[in-house]
């Protein structure tokens, strides 16, 4: 395992994304879309206008419940990533075009569902990580930064001024809850921004959020933005950077060799591949390494464009029984590669219609373990 994890007394989180929930994406809840235009919480916000706050509130009081907490709490799971936009305390963030006039259209309300979020996990013994998920401008131009084809986030001085002052916010406001142990910095930056762009804000982001969260108690997170872990030494090797932790995300479904893959490729790369790429990171990183998402989904097409269709079929020739141990071996493949790490989320918890990419469903199915500790 990589270095001890000083937030928290767990020594390794096993976790879960409660993504789908504060920053909405269409194909994890499809129904919340029906009708509408929106592909993105911004263009969902300002197309229902007056009518999306008792929509969205409705939809945060029963999508994750305090249940959620307590089911996730009995199979051993110990932490939680909540993914967060820039708008969770409500005006004044920057205005962008995309809201067509419409001055502030995000529903206000969020930060007390993350409040409530906190509670919950400490009376069920879990712990959280708070990920800035959407920044203004968006950060990667995908729907999970709050925007689908606007990538401005780092060209425009407003957006990361803003950025780093949400994250000292949001330290300031639940850095004191016994239940966090780390907030993230922002999450998935696009491969395109300048790495030394990316190096500055994080050290930015760093001592934002160490003025109300100190290095005992709390940890950093930054994610990889999809480049070597050697784009980042000069954060990784800097000793006054204290419990900082790499984010790596790992999916097998978005690369054009990936979706060509067979599941007994896929087996390999996740259980040889996957685990000699820990054994080798881990060797060179000074700080804690963590697996922020991965999932049992292996078509990216089912994400990209939701069409509604049936399940994710790794080999379209497999009957069912077969189908279930494939994302069985695949699941486990998995895990026993991440458990190097000191730590790892599955994404997601929940979603209406892809069980490859709902915790819950696949611990149902079979998939994953009825058990994690």
């Amino acid at each position: 395992m990589g270095p001890r994890l000083m937030a928290t007394e767990i020594n390794r989180w096993r976790g879960v994304n409660l993504g789908g929930w504060l920053v909405l994406e269409k194909w994890m809840t499809p129904s919340l879309f029906q009708g509408l235009k929106a592909a993105d919480e911004t263009a969902w916000s300002v197309e229902l206008a007056e009518n999306a706050a008792p929509r969205l509130r409705e939809h945060w009081n029963s999508f994750i419940t305090r249940e959620d907490f307590v089911w996730l709490a009995a199979r051993g799971i110990n932490a939680v990533r909540i993914p967060v936009g820039y708008w969770l305390f409500g005006p004044d963030y920057p205005y962008h075009p995309r809201f067509y006039g419409l001055r502030h259209p995000f529903v206000a309300g969020g930060d007390e569902i993350v409040a409530r979020a906190l509670d919950w996990a400490a009376e069920c013994g879990l712990v959280v990580v708070l990920d800035l998920h959407a920044a203004p401008g968006c950060q990667n131009g995908f729907d999970n930064g709050g925007m689908l084809d606007v990538l401005e986030w780092h060209q425009h001085p407003e957006y990361l001024s803003y950025t780093v002052g949400f994250l000292e916010r949001l330290a300031a406001r639940f850095g004191p809850h016994p239940a966090l142990c780390a907030i993230e910095a922002l999450n998935e930056p696009h491969w395109l921004i300048d790495t030394e762009y990316l190096i500055n804000f994080t050290r930015a982001a760093y001592w934002a959020i160490r003025a109300h969260c100190p290095p005992d108690r709390v940890t950093v997170m930054f994610h990889n933005a999809f480049r070597p872990h050697t784009a980042y030494a000069p954060l990784l090797d800097d000793p006054n950077l204290e419990n900082l932790c790499l984010d790596i995300h790992r999916y097998q479904c978005f690369s054009e060799v990936e979706r060509e893959q067979s599941i007994f490729q896929h087996l390999l790369q996740a259980a040889v591949q996957r685990s000699q790429e820990a054994d080798a990171l881990l060797a060179r990183v000074r700080q804690a390494v963590v697996v922020g998402e991965w999932s049992l989904g292996l078509d990216e097409k089912f994400i990209v464009n939701w069409r509604g269709q049936g399940l994710l079929r790794p080999e379209s020739s497999m009957d069912a029984w077969r189908q279930d141990l494939a994302y069985r071996a695949y699941a486990d493949a998995q895990l026993l590669s991440f458990e190097k790490f000191s730590g790892w989320f599955f994404w997601s918890y929940k979603t209406e219609t892809a069980p490859q990419w709902s915790f819950r469903d696949a611990v149902e199915r079979g998939w994953l373990p009825a058990r994690f500790c």
